[in-house]
Parts: C-alpha cells; sequence; structure tokens
C-alpha cells in the first residue's frame, strides 16, 4: 500500500495499510485511525525513541567513560544531527549502512569474551533467570516486590525499545525498500527482531548478570559498561562507549526519517518536513536536560499511543497478509 510523494520519494507504513488496506465495516474508522497512528508516530519520534531515551543513553554513557557533561553532549548531538537529516535520506543511509553492521559484530564479540570469561557463572546465572521470572525478582530495578502482571508490563514496554515490533515502525522503511515483493521484505525484517533481541539483547543480560553487575547500583547503559569493564579494563569501558553511542545515535537517525513519514501524511506536503526536523533537533537537544525515570515515561506513553493503531490494523489485515504469504510460496517453490 506503499505511495510516492510530491517529491516522488516513496512513503509507506501503518497510515497507508490502514488507509488503503481496511475496507467494508472497517471503512469508517480507517482514516481517523491513520492520523492517529501518524500523530502518535511524530510524537514517538520527538518524544521516545526518536530522542529522548537515545540521547540519554548517549549521555549517561559519556558521562560515566569521560565525565562529559550531558547538556553539552546533547547539544553537540543535535548539530551533528541537524547536519545529517537536513541532507535527506541518502545521507542518512549512507551513515547508517557503513556503522550499523561493523558496531553489532564487534559489540556480539565483546558481549561473548564478558560471558565466557564468566563461563562458572553461566548455569548458576540461567538457573537464577528460570527461578525468578515469575516472582518479584523479575522486577528488582527498583520495582522490587512487584506482581508478575508489573513485571511483565515492564518487559513488555522495554522490549519495544529493542526491536520495536509491533510498533509499526519498521514498515515504514520497509516500504522504501526496491522490491516488489512485500512478503520477501517482510522476512527481511523479521531478521531485525532476532539480531536486536534474540542476539544482542540476550548477550547484553547475560554479561550483565555473569559479572554480577544487576545487582549493583548503576542503571541503563553506565551498568552495561560496569559489565565490559570488568573483563576488558578502560579500553573495555571506551569501546562500550563508542558502540553504544554508535547504536542510539543511528536509531536518532532511522526515527527522524519515521517521523518525517508520518509528519508528511498529516499534512500531505512536504514543504512543512523543516520545520519537523527543527523541531526534532531541539528535542534532542533538549534529552540532555531529562532524568532516566521521566524519559522512561514519557517514551512508555508515546510508544504506547503508536502500539495501539498498528495493532489493531494488523489484526484486521491479516487475513491479506495470509493471503499475500501463501501466494509467495506457492510462486517461489
Amino acid at each position: 500500500f506503499r505511495t510516492l510523494d510530491d517529491q516522488g520519494n516513496v512513503s509507506g507504513g501503518p497510515m497507508y495499510y490502514i488507509t488503503h488496506g481496511f475496507s467494508g465495516k472497517w471503512q469508517t474508522i480507517a482514516k481517523p485511525l491513520a492520523y492517529f497512528f501518524a500523530f502518535a508516530g511524530v510524537l514517538v519520534a520527538w518524544l521516545g525513541i526518536g530522542t529522548f531515551s537515545q540521547v540519554n543513553s548517549i549521555t549517561a554513557s559519556l558521562q560515566n567513560s569521560f565525565d562529559w557533561s550531558p547538556k553539552i553532549v546533547s547539544i553537540i548531538l543535535a548539530l551533528i544531527t541537524a547536519a545529517i537529516i537536513f541532507g535527506g535520506i541518502q545521507s542518512i543511509s549512507k551513515v547508517s549502512e557503513k556503522v550499523v553492521p561493523f558496531m553489532a559484530g564487534l559489540y556480539i564479540l565483546a558481549a561473548l569474551v564478558v560471558i565466557f570469561t564468566n563461563f562458572n557463572q553461566l548455569l548458576p546465572v540461567l538457573e537464577m533467570v528460570f527461578q525468578s521470572a515469575f516472582t518479584g525478582k523479575a522486577a528488582v530495578g527498583g520495582f522490587a516486590g512487584a506482581t508478575v502482571m508489573v513485571a511483565m508490563r515492564l518487559g513488555i514496554a522495554r522490549g519495544v525499545f529493542s526491536n520495536e515490533s509491533g510498533l509499526g515502525s519498521a514498515p515504514i522503511a520497509a516500504a522504501a525498500a526496491k522490491t516488489e515483493e512485500p512478503v520477501e521484505q517482510g522476512l527481511i525484517s523479521m531478521t531485525g527482531t532476532f539480531i536486536d533481541t534474540i542476539i544482542i539483547c540476550t548477550l547484553t543480560g547475560l554479561a550483565i548478570l555473569v559479572t554480577g553487575q544487576w545487582s549493583g547500583s548503576l542503571e541503563g547503559a553506565p551498568m552495561t559498561q560496569a559489565a565490559f569493564s570488568s573483563v576488558f579494563g578502560t579500553f573495555g569501558e571506551i569501546a562500550l562507549t563508542l558502540s553504544l553511542v554508535l547504536f542510539a545515535f543511528t536509531t536518532i537517525l532511522g526515527w527522524s526519517y519515521y517521523g518525517e513519514r508520518c509528519f508528511e501524511f498529516i499534512f500531505k506536503s512536504t514543504k512543512f518536513l523543516p520545520l519537523y526536523r527543527f523541531i526534532f533537533v531541539v528535542m534532542v537537544a533538549l534529552g540532555g536536560y531529562l532524568t532516566l525515570d521521566v524519559v522512561w515515561k514519557i517514551a512508555d506513553i508515546v510508544n504506547g499511543l503508536m502500539a495501539l493503531p498498528n495493532l489493531i490494523a494488523l489484526l484486521v489485515l491479516s487475513p491479506i497478509i495470509i493471503k499475500e504469504t501463501k501466494s509467495y510460496f506457492e510462486r517461489h517453490k
């Protein structure tokens, strides 16, 4: 259901497959739901995953490693972001395609070294994970004694940050891919969830657990840094800081694009995009002035707003997904 905008660029995502995909009794809610998604998408880009949470990770890790001021770092980040996003999607993709594979490979390798260095702790840690999964320990980070429901809510909310499954952001990027097969692109997009969560997040969690950092006073990026520095020393902390900065910064760039497409859908034109980009850059600059607790609360609210219309759309359009998938595999036997 992707379309071309007034500049000839491909636009797609939930706002388009809701508008053009809903039929019959669902048509009456299609447009309101699509606009609701687009509005929420802009909010997530400005206030959630796109800016505050990423800037907070970057500033916290740089402050922990080099004692750099979060406020100054966030302003520098804003200036760099402005230089890139005002250059358009090509500059975003050029930066990301070179940086992401390298940093992911380096990070995975380092995490494996940390885990195998503490190999004797691996089995006890796995046993603890399964024993604690349905107790208050599962929510130990400031939520000791929380119920299973609260632990699950927090787990799902944080899981969205690792892979954005169900949020509706990935289809916006997938729509711009040069392919005529939606199912093929869907299969490729699925690898993102696998790499982000099953590989990188699992290795990160295990590294924090086997080194014992999970029960310390640190939180967020500094906790991961402490786990890596326990094996690699200062060099490991610096290398991890670089990886975290690159992970978070490329996410900022990606979300600037997602938000643009949502903003463009609302106003049916690209002429207002400079305004969107200006506000986005300002939000990046403000990211270093907020505490981690405030960042999570804002992000969780806007994430929920964005996921709701997309999850409704996935249920409504599931017959089309099944039909397309069967057709694809029949044709490619």
